[in-house]
C-alpha cells in the first residue's frame, strides 16, 4: 500500500494528538490547502520548522471549525492533533508543500500505574507554580494519550515536544516526561523562591 500524500504546514510549532491548535491563515497557498482540506474532509500535516530545516515527523491536523473568515480570503481555523507520521518523501514542485507519509502507531498500550500517578502529580504541580490557577483535569483522558495531553498543556521547549511526539510507546513517553518534570518544578520552584525573596527586599526599601 502506497504512503498517503498530503499537505504540509510546516511552522515553529509541535501538534501533538488530541492538541487544539488556532491557526490564522493568512499565505493563498496555506488558504488554497484549507479550502481543499474543507472540501475533501482530509487533514494537513503540521511540522515543525526549525533554522535548519523542517523535522520530518510531524502530526496530522483536522479542521474542526473555521471560527472566521475575512473579505480578503484570510481565515481563523482550529485544527486538532490527530496522527502521528513520518514524511517519507517531499513534493516541492508546487508553491504547497506535499508529502508521502506513513503513520506511526505506538508498539505498546499497557501503561506503569505508580509512573501515571507520578506523572499526573507533578503535571498539577508544575502547572500550579506557572499558571497560578488549577490544572485541566486528566480524568477523561485515554491512557495511551496521558502523556500527549500532559505535553501539550504545559509550556515545553518545542524540541522536548517534538522528543514526545517521535516516541512510539506510552510508557518512554510517561518515564521521559517524568524525568523532565522533576527537574523542571525544581527549577520553577527556585525561581518562585528567588522572585519572593526580590520581591520583599523591595518592599523593604520602600
Amino acid at each position: 500500500m502506497p504512503p498517503d500524500r498530503i499537505p504540509l504546514f510546516p511552522l515553529n510549532v509541535v501538534l501533538l494528538p488530541g492538541e487544539q491548535l488556532p491557526l490564522h491563515i493568512f499565505e493563498p497557498r496555506y488558504r488554497r490547502m484549507v479550502r481543499q482540506c474543507l472540501k475533501s474532509d482530509s487533514p494537513f500535516g503540521m511540522l515543525l520548522a526549525l533554522e535548519d530545516g523542517i523535522v520530518r515527523v510531524g502530526c496530522t491536523a483536522e479542521i474542526a471549525l473555521v471560527t472566521k473568515r475575512y473579505d480578503d480570503g484570510r481565515m481563523d481555523i482550529l485544527s486538532i492533533g490527530r496522527r502521528p507520521f513520518r514524511v517519507m518523501e517531499l513534493f516541492q514542485d508546487d508553491p504547497l508543500l506535499e508529502g508521502a507519509i506513513d503513520y506511526l502507531e505506538d508498539r505498546d498500550a499497557a501503561t506503569d500505574e505508580p509512573t501515571r500517578h507520578d506523572l499526573v502529580s507533578l503535571y498539577e504541580t508544575c502547572y500550579t507554580q506557572v499558571f497560578a490557577g488549577l490544572p485541566p483535569a486528566l480524568d477523561s483522558v485515554d491512557s495511551g494519550l496521558l502523556s500527549f495531553s500532559i505535553a501539550a498543556t504545559l509550556p515545553l521547549e518545542l524540541r522536548w515536544k517534538q522528543t514526545i511526539l517521535e516516541l512510539r510507546s506510552e510508557v518512554q513517553r510517561q518515564e521521559r516526561l517524568l524525568r523532565y518534570l522533576r527537574e523542571w518544578s525544581l527549577h520553577l520552584q527556585k525561581a518562585g523562591a528567588l522572585r519572593e525573596r526580590n520581591a520583599g527586599n523591595g518592599h523593604g526599601l520602600n
